[in-house]
Protein backbone atom coordinates (compact mmCIF):
# COMPACT_ATOMS: atom_id res chain seq x y z
CA UNK A 1 0.00 0.00 0.00
CA UNK A 2 2.79 2.22 0.85
CA UNK A 3 4.49 1.37 -2.55
CA UNK A 4 1.58 2.89 -4.40
CA UNK A 5 0.98 5.40 -2.04
CA UNK A 6 4.57 6.42 -3.27
CA UNK A 7 4.54 5.71 -6.81
CA UNK A 8 1.46 7.44 -7.72
CA UNK A 9 3.04 10.69 -5.85
CA UNK A 10 5.80 10.09 -8.30
CA UNK A 11 3.30 11.27 -10.99
CA UNK A 12 1.68 14.59 -12.57
CA UNK A 13 -1.89 15.04 -13.84
CA UNK A 14 -1.51 16.93 -17.22
CA UNK A 15 -4.87 17.75 -18.60
CA UNK A 16 -5.51 15.61 -21.58
CA UNK A 17 -2.90 13.28 -20.83
CA UNK A 18 -3.39 11.03 -18.12
CA UNK A 19 -0.20 11.35 -16.33
CA UNK A 20 3.62 12.28 -17.16
CA UNK A 21 6.05 10.17 -15.46
CA UNK A 22 7.68 12.46 -13.77
CA UNK A 23 9.11 13.57 -10.25
CA UNK A 24 6.74 16.17 -8.00
CA UNK A 25 9.22 19.06 -7.78
CA UNK A 26 10.29 20.25 -4.38
CA UNK A 27 12.25 23.52 -6.07
CA UNK A 28 12.32 24.10 -8.99
CA UNK A 29 14.98 23.75 -11.60
CA UNK A 30 14.96 24.13 -15.58
CA UNK A 31 14.68 21.60 -17.95
CA UNK A 32 15.85 21.52 -21.41
CA UNK A 33 13.65 21.08 -24.90
CA UNK A 34 13.72 17.07 -24.86
CA UNK A 35 12.64 17.19 -21.44
CA UNK A 36 9.85 19.66 -21.51
CA UNK A 37 5.94 18.22 -22.31
CA UNK A 38 4.74 18.50 -25.65
CA UNK A 39 2.15 21.20 -24.80
CA UNK A 40 5.36 23.84 -24.17
CA UNK A 41 7.08 22.95 -26.90
CA UNK A 42 6.61 25.60 -29.16
CA UNK A 43 9.75 26.90 -30.41
CA UNK A 44 12.78 23.97 -30.53
CA UNK A 45 15.28 26.61 -31.67
CA UNK A 46 15.27 27.24 -27.98
CA UNK A 47 17.10 24.39 -26.48
CA UNK A 48 17.38 25.15 -22.66
CA UNK A 49 16.20 27.08 -19.65
CA UNK A 50 12.53 25.75 -19.66
CA UNK A 51 10.59 26.18 -16.29
CA UNK A 52 7.81 23.07 -16.38
CA UNK A 53 5.65 20.09 -13.76
CA UNK A 54 4.99 23.32 -11.11
CA UNK A 55 2.61 23.82 -9.04
CA UNK A 56 0.86 27.65 -8.42
CA UNK A 57 3.22 28.69 -5.71
CA UNK A 58 5.97 27.73 -7.52
CA UNK A 59 5.39 29.05 -10.55
CA UNK A 60 4.67 32.52 -8.77
CA UNK A 61 7.93 31.62 -6.83
CA UNK A 62 9.81 31.66 -10.64
CA UNK A 63 8.94 35.10 -11.17
CA UNK A 64 12.24 35.83 -9.20
CA UNK A 65 14.48 33.11 -10.89
CA UNK A 66 16.75 33.57 -14.56
CA UNK A 67 14.60 31.14 -17.54
CA UNK A 68 14.12 31.68 -20.74
CA UNK A 69 10.38 33.28 -19.51
CA UNK A 70 11.82 35.97 -17.35
CA UNK A 71 12.23 38.86 -20.54
CA UNK A 72 8.53 37.90 -21.37
CA UNK A 73 7.51 37.88 -17.84
CA UNK A 74 8.83 41.29 -16.95
CA UNK A 75 8.66 42.87 -20.21
CA UNK A 76 4.79 42.69 -19.85
CA UNK A 77 4.87 43.14 -16.17
CA UNK A 78 6.74 46.43 -16.24
CA UNK A 79 4.06 47.07 -19.50
CA UNK A 80 2.00 47.04 -16.86
CA UNK A 81 2.72 49.49 -14.90
CA UNK A 82 3.85 51.85 -17.54
CA UNK A 83 0.01 52.08 -18.85
CA UNK A 84 -1.10 52.49 -15.43
CA UNK A 85 1.17 55.15 -14.73
CA UNK A 86 0.54 56.98 -18.07
CA UNK A 87 -3.58 56.20 -17.10
CA UNK A 88 -2.60 58.71 -13.89
CA UNK A 89 -0.87 60.61 -15.59
CA UNK A 90 -3.61 61.24 -18.42
CA UNK A 91 -6.35 61.39 -16.02
CA UNK A 92 -4.75 64.15 -13.43
CA UNK A 93 -2.47 66.21 -15.69
CA UNK A 94 -2.81 65.81 -19.52
CA UNK A 95 -6.84 65.85 -19.53
CA UNK A 96 -7.36 68.39 -17.20
CA UNK A 97 -5.16 71.16 -18.68
CA UNK A 98 -5.93 70.65 -21.99
CA UNK A 99 -10.13 71.15 -20.76
CA UNK A 100 -11.09 67.35 -21.82
CA UNK A 101 -14.61 66.09 -22.04
CA UNK A 102 -16.06 63.68 -20.28
CA UNK A 103 -15.85 61.54 -23.32
CA UNK A 104 -12.54 62.15 -23.71
CA UNK A 105 -12.12 60.76 -20.28
CA UNK A 106 -14.19 57.76 -20.82
CA UNK A 107 -12.10 57.05 -24.13
CA UNK A 108 -8.86 57.18 -22.57
CA UNK A 109 -9.57 55.29 -19.87
CA UNK A 110 -10.49 52.70 -21.39
CA UNK A 111 -7.83 52.24 -24.32
CA UNK A 112 -5.43 52.50 -21.38
CA UNK A 113 -7.49 49.88 -19.44
CA UNK A 114 -7.43 47.47 -22.39
CA UNK A 115 -3.69 48.07 -22.92
CA UNK A 116 -3.20 47.43 -18.83
CA UNK A 117 -5.24 43.84 -19.29
CA UNK A 118 -3.49 42.63 -22.10
CA UNK A 119 0.13 43.26 -20.26
CA UNK A 120 -1.50 41.19 -17.33
CA UNK A 121 -2.96 38.45 -19.44
CA UNK A 122 0.20 37.85 -20.56
CA UNK A 123 2.19 37.92 -17.49
CA UNK A 124 -0.33 35.26 -16.73
CA UNK A 125 0.14 33.31 -19.20
CA UNK A 126 4.13 33.50 -19.21
CA UNK A 127 4.30 33.16 -15.52
CA UNK A 128 2.07 29.89 -15.39
CA UNK A 129 2.83 28.08 -19.00
CA UNK A 130 5.06 26.15 -16.44
CA UNK A 131 1.98 24.50 -14.42
CA UNK A 132 1.63 20.93 -14.08
CA UNK A 133 -1.81 21.07 -14.96
CA UNK A 134 -1.64 21.44 -19.12
CA UNK A 135 -5.44 22.26 -18.14
CA UNK A 136 -4.42 25.13 -16.58
CA UNK A 137 -1.55 25.81 -18.83
CA UNK A 138 -4.08 26.22 -22.49
CA UNK A 139 -6.49 28.49 -19.61
CA UNK A 140 -3.74 31.02 -19.18
CA UNK A 141 -2.67 30.37 -22.57
CA UNK A 142 -6.93 31.47 -24.46
CA UNK A 143 -6.47 34.35 -21.56
CA UNK A 144 -3.29 35.03 -23.20
CA UNK A 145 -4.79 35.71 -26.44
CA UNK A 146 -8.28 37.48 -25.06
CA UNK A 147 -5.86 39.99 -23.64
CA UNK A 148 -4.17 40.61 -27.06
CA UNK A 149 -8.05 40.83 -28.21
CA UNK A 150 -8.75 43.45 -25.57
CA UNK A 151 -5.40 45.31 -26.43
CA UNK A 152 -6.13 45.43 -30.14
CA UNK A 153 -9.62 46.90 -29.05
CA UNK A 154 -8.21 49.66 -26.93
CA UNK A 155 -6.04 50.46 -29.93
CA UNK A 156 -9.10 51.06 -32.68
CA UNK A 157 -11.21 52.62 -29.66
CA UNK A 158 -8.80 55.69 -28.85
CA UNK A 159 -7.95 55.61 -32.71
CA UNK A 160 -11.29 55.21 -34.98
CA UNK A 161 -13.18 57.67 -32.20
CA UNK A 162 -10.61 61.04 -32.60
CA UNK A 163 -9.80 60.26 -36.18
CA UNK A 164 -13.53 60.45 -36.94
CA UNK A 165 -14.43 62.70 -33.98
CA UNK A 166 -16.56 65.03 -36.47
CA UNK A 167 -18.07 62.11 -38.45
CA UNK A 168 -20.52 60.56 -35.99
CA UNK A 169 -21.78 58.14 -38.79
CA UNK A 170 -18.49 57.26 -39.84
CA UNK A 171 -17.12 56.86 -36.76
CA UNK A 172 -20.15 54.47 -35.09
CA UNK A 173 -19.70 52.36 -38.40
CA UNK A 174 -15.89 51.76 -37.88
CA UNK A 175 -16.56 50.94 -33.91
CA UNK A 176 -19.47 48.49 -34.38
CA UNK A 177 -17.18 46.57 -37.25
CA UNK A 178 -13.99 46.63 -34.94
CA UNK A 179 -16.15 45.09 -31.89
CA UNK A 180 -17.94 42.86 -33.93
CA UNK A 181 -14.81 41.43 -34.73
CA UNK A 182 -13.35 41.49 -31.48
CA UNK A 183 -15.97 39.15 -30.43
CA UNK A 184 -15.76 36.79 -33.58
CA UNK A 185 -12.32 36.33 -31.80
CA UNK A 186 -13.52 35.67 -28.41
CA UNK A 187 -16.14 32.67 -30.15
CA UNK A 188 -13.41 31.33 -32.10
CA UNK A 189 -11.39 30.66 -29.29
CA UNK A 190 -14.69 28.49 -28.17
CA UNK A 191 -13.49 25.85 -30.92
CA UNK A 192 -11.28 22.84 -29.02
CA UNK A 193 -8.56 23.14 -31.86
CA UNK A 194 -8.06 27.04 -31.38
CA UNK A 195 -5.45 26.14 -29.27
CA UNK A 196 -3.90 23.36 -30.88
CA UNK A 197 -0.23 23.42 -32.45
CA UNK A 198 -2.12 22.58 -36.17
CA UNK A 199 -4.18 26.33 -35.65
CA UNK A 200 -1.21 28.14 -34.84
CA UNK A 201 -1.00 29.55 -38.77
CA UNK A 202 -4.67 29.96 -38.52
CA UNK A 203 -4.14 32.11 -35.50
CA UNK A 204 -1.53 34.23 -36.57
CA UNK A 205 -3.88 34.80 -39.66
CA UNK A 206 -6.68 36.15 -37.39
CA UNK A 207 -4.97 38.17 -35.67
CA UNK A 208 -2.90 39.79 -38.89
CA UNK A 209 -6.26 40.02 -40.63
CA UNK A 210 -7.86 42.13 -37.56
CA UNK A 211 -4.94 44.31 -36.81
CA UNK A 212 -4.51 45.17 -40.30
CA UNK A 213 -8.04 45.69 -40.73
CA UNK A 214 -6.78 49.37 -39.50
CA UNK A 215 -5.51 50.28 -43.02
CA UNK A 216 -9.31 50.96 -44.71
CA UNK A 217 -10.27 53.37 -41.52
CA UNK A 218 -6.78 55.40 -41.91
CA UNK A 219 -7.00 55.25 -45.43
CA UNK A 220 -10.64 56.78 -45.53
CA UNK A 221 -9.62 59.20 -43.25
CA UNK A 222 -7.11 60.74 -45.47
CA UNK A 223 -9.58 60.27 -47.85
CA UNK A 224 -12.05 62.53 -45.57
CA UNK A 225 -9.46 64.88 -44.67
CA UNK A 226 -8.38 65.86 -48.05
CA UNK A 227 -5.45 63.70 -48.83
CA UNK A 228 -1.77 63.26 -48.57
CA UNK A 229 -1.28 67.11 -48.67
CA UNK A 230 -4.00 67.75 -45.79
CA UNK A 231 -2.13 69.02 -42.71
CA UNK A 232 -3.65 66.91 -40.48
CA UNK A 233 -2.83 64.45 -42.26
CA UNK A 234 0.73 65.10 -42.79
CA UNK A 235 0.86 65.13 -38.98
CA UNK A 236 -0.53 61.87 -38.17
CA UNK A 237 0.13 59.89 -41.12
CA UNK A 238 3.96 59.46 -40.64
CA UNK A 239 2.77 57.99 -37.12
CA UNK A 240 0.30 55.15 -38.42
CA UNK A 241 3.01 54.32 -40.77
CA UNK A 242 5.73 53.76 -38.26
CA UNK A 243 3.23 52.15 -35.73
CA UNK A 244 2.76 49.53 -38.75
CA UNK A 245 5.76 48.97 -39.32
CA UNK A 246 7.24 48.02 -36.14
CA UNK A 247 4.17 45.68 -36.06
CA UNK A 248 5.20 44.22 -39.35
CA UNK A 249 8.74 43.97 -37.85
CA UNK A 250 7.60 42.28 -34.95
CA UNK A 251 5.63 39.84 -37.18
CA UNK A 252 8.26 38.91 -39.51
CA UNK A 253 10.58 38.39 -35.97
CA UNK A 254 8.26 35.91 -35.00
CA UNK A 255 7.25 33.97 -37.38
CA UNK A 256 11.30 34.08 -38.19
CA UNK A 257 11.93 32.82 -34.88
CA UNK A 258 15.26 35.39 -34.58
CA UNK A 259 17.28 35.63 -32.65
CA UNK A 260 16.98 32.18 -30.86
CA UNK A 261 17.14 30.67 -34.78
CA UNK A 262 21.03 31.32 -34.59
CA UNK A 263 21.84 31.61 -31.18
CA UNK A 264 20.04 28.51 -29.59
CA UNK A 265 22.35 28.30 -27.05
CA UNK A 266 21.21 31.40 -25.64
CA UNK A 267 18.46 29.54 -24.14
CA UNK A 268 16.73 32.81 -24.12
CA UNK A 269 13.19 33.48 -25.65
CA UNK A 270 12.74 36.84 -26.27
CA UNK A 271 8.93 37.96 -26.90
CA UNK A 272 8.38 38.22 -31.13
CA UNK A 273 5.22 39.58 -30.88
CA UNK A 274 2.61 41.03 -28.50
CA UNK A 275 0.12 43.93 -28.77
CA UNK A 276 2.86 46.47 -27.56
CA UNK A 277 4.12 45.93 -31.11
CA UNK A 278 1.64 47.71 -32.49
CA UNK A 279 2.62 50.98 -31.29
CA UNK A 280 0.87 54.08 -29.77
CA UNK A 281 -2.24 54.42 -31.99
CA UNK A 282 -2.50 57.79 -33.33
CA UNK A 283 -6.06 58.53 -30.94
CA UNK A 284 -3.36 58.70 -27.82
CA UNK A 285 -2.14 62.00 -29.39
CA UNK A 286 -4.94 64.22 -28.57
CA UNK A 287 -6.08 67.34 -30.39
CA UNK A 288 -9.43 69.20 -29.00
CA UNK A 289 -10.32 70.78 -31.57
CA UNK A 290 -14.14 72.22 -32.62
CA UNK A 291 -15.64 70.09 -35.53
CA UNK A 292 -17.13 72.82 -38.29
Amino acid sequence: MHQKLLKSAHYIELGSYQYWPVLVPRGIRLYTYEQIPVSLKDNPYITDGYRAYLPSRLCIKSLFILSNETVNIWSHLLGFFLFFTLGIYDMTSVLPSASASREDFVICSICLFCFQVCMLCSVGYHLFSCHRSEKTCRRWMALDYAGISIGILGCYVSGVFYAFYCNNYWRQVYLITVLAMILAVFFAQIHPNYLTQQWQRLRSIIFCSVSGYGVIPTLHWVWLNGGIGAPIVQDFAPRVIVMYMIALLAFLFYISKVPERYFPESGTKIQGMSVTSYGIPPGQNIRFEDCD
